[in-house]
């Protein structure tokens, strides 16, 4: 298989329908009795892939798009409210085809994680910010990478050194990292192979995950956690992977933020900014297994596919 957008988005097409077929729980509700969808629940995460990968953070520009370009491909293409409505809706279906494609992986077994959280700004102005459906579950928040304050929540994300997602979760700006952390590892399936393999994972973090119970909880589930020493602390374990290991997190929240514009994401309900979120994390994991079934060097190279 070649490795550019068309064979992309055949190849997830036909996972996604197969793997629908055999889980129909997992399809959202829809009455038997009604008008059936013109367009498969398959084939409208297929349009989402190739939104995202495409960096066309307007829907309704992207389906003018997708009508001119990709008309081949889809018999109907829904309009635009059709197409953010059926997307929403699958929202928790996405995440579980994250979940399998990435079992699908040969990377998938890493033995080394990394966790780190970036900011998902949602508002800007004051009066936006007062009117905001996220408002109450999104905050105010300090970024110290960037050194800015934003209005928003945070993607709490732990992935392979390749970028494959693991796990991860969305809260508000202010929430604990360490927390989040245990309740992704704890609500992953990546941690039932872990603890049925019976060996331990290492998993690379900042200074923010620190603790005496929380990393005594890690350690029960079978990882050894390594962060850089905070200050009046020893020189921790594993002190010289730190630098080079901890460019990766921040190299795979540019390839969200940067490549699949993750920051423009749209979203004005929760619902939306979740889907919308997904939807990223979808095509960064559909590209990932697409470049491991063909063969590529680098897993995590989206340049094929962003044209």
């Amino acid at each position: 298989m070649d490795a550019d957008l068309d064979t992309l988005a055949t190849a997830f097409y036909v996972a996604a329908d197969d793997l629908l077929k055999a889980h129909p729980e997992r399809v959202p509700y829809r009455p038997r009795i009604g008008i059936s969808p013109r367009i498969s629940d398959a084939e409208v995460m297929t349009l989402a892939l190739m939104q995202a990968l495409l960096g066309l953070t307007s829907e309704a520009r992207w389906l003018r798009h997708a009508r001119e370009r990709y008309g081949r491909m889809f018999p109907y293409l829904p309009g635009q409210s059709g197409y953010n409505k059926r997307l929403r809706r699958l929202g928790e279906c996405m995440n579980w085809l994250i979940a399998v494609l990435a079992e699908r992986n040969d990377i998938c077994c890493d033995d080394v994680w990394v966790v780190d959280s970036t900011p998902i700004e949602c508002a800007k102005s004051r009066e936006t910010v007062r009117r905001s459906d996220p408002a109450g579950w999104a905050e105010y928040g300090y970024c110290a990478s960037h050194s800015r304050y934003f209005w928003g929540l945070r993607l709490h994300l732990v992935c392979t050194l390749h970028g494959l997602p693991v796990g991860w979760a969305l809260t508000g700006a202010k929430a604990d990292e360490r927390q989040t952390c245990l309740d992704i590892l704890a609500n992953t399936p990546a941690m039932n192979r872990l603890q049925a393999g019976g060996h331990r994972q290492i998993m690379i973090g900042d200074k923010n995950y620190f603790g005496a119970e929380f990393e005594e909880t890690v350690d029960q589930a079978g990882i050894d956690l390594l962060r850089p020493a905070r200050k009046g602390e020893k020189t921790r374990p594993g002190a010289r992977f730190f630098k080079p290991l901890r460019q990766i997190i921040e190299s795979i929240n540019d390839t969200l933020k940067g490549q699949l514009d993750l920051e423009q994401h749209g979203g004005r309900t929760p619902a939306g900014v979740i889907a919308r979120v997904v939807q990223r994390l979808l095509a960064m994991t559909a590209a990932i297994w697409h470049n491991d079934q063909t063969g590529q060097t680098i897993r995590r190279s989206l340049t094929a596919y962003d044209h």
